[in-house]
């Protein structure tokens, strides 16, 4: 499908009812107590100007991506499609992966993690903790290595549960944080910008209900993306 850049809004796939847009990283999915730039505001004004619609553009959030984590993303341009969208988040429906550089080499090099999660909204943290926490939200992933460069590893994570820093946390849970995440990795985790990249979202359509599946490559051209052949994750059956 055609890809196309309007000002700063990179859209891969447009109609009359989703909008499928690529997510820089270290910009907000949406709005926040910050006030900052967010993919939501960019959608909507990218919507406004294109089609010249006069007054507010209604645009649904479908998921989010954490703020420092790049790739795709895709939003609603109905309520109808919103809700029809939501319900396969709800049920499993949605394919949504990542790729991720490792510190280090998971063992088993393919695994399931499964685990309770807890948000502290205070400091915006995610821990660990146990089931009978109060607030605590059960998460899983799947991953899978692909490579291995520089004592680093490049694997696919695929979400079954799509929690706050699930990714960030599960993994560094397991001694293998992300790179760049020093918020999580601590000395673990080398320096340099979050190497966590929403490369594969499928879902279907919500109205049409064709299959769609959209790919993004994370900027292989910058470490530590250059170390590693990304190919074979973009090989999905």
């Amino acid at each position: 499908m055609s890809e196309s850049t309007q000002e700063n809004l990179t859209v891969l796939f447009e109609d009359n009812h989703v909008i499928v847009v690529l997510k820089p990283q270290n910009v907000a999915s949406c709005p926040d107590e910050s006030g900052d730039d967010n993919l939501l505001d960019r959608v909507k004004a990218y919507l406004k100007e294109k089609y010249q619609k006069p007054g507010n553009v209604y645009v649904g959030l479908v998921h989010r991506l954490d703020r420092p984590t790049g790739g795709v993303m895709v939003f609603a341009r109905t309520s109808k499609a919103a809700g029809r969208l939501g319900e396969q988040m709800k049920s499993g429906d949605f394919d949504k992966r990542y790729l991720a550089v490792l510190n280090g080499t998971p063992s088993p090099r393919e695994g399931t993690l499964t685990g309770w999660l807890k948000k502290n909204t205070v400091n915006n943290m995610v821990y660990l903790t146990t089931q009978a926490a109060d607030g605590a939200k059960f998460a899983s992933l799947d991953y899978r290595v692909l490579g291995e460069a520089d004592k680093l590893s490049l694997a696919e994570v695929r979400l079954h549960t799509g929690r706050s820093h699930q990714i960030r946390v599960q993994m560094a849970g397991i001694a293998h944080p992300v790179y760049g995440d020093m918020r999580y990795g601590g000395e673990r985790a080398q320096k340099g910008r979050l190497a966590l990249w929403a490369y594969s979202l499928a879902f279907t359509h919500p109205v049409t209900g064709e299959r769609l599946r959209f790919l993004c490559e994370p900027p292989k051209e910058s470490a530590p993306w250059s170390l590693f052949d990304l190919a074979p994750a973009f090989d999905i059956g």
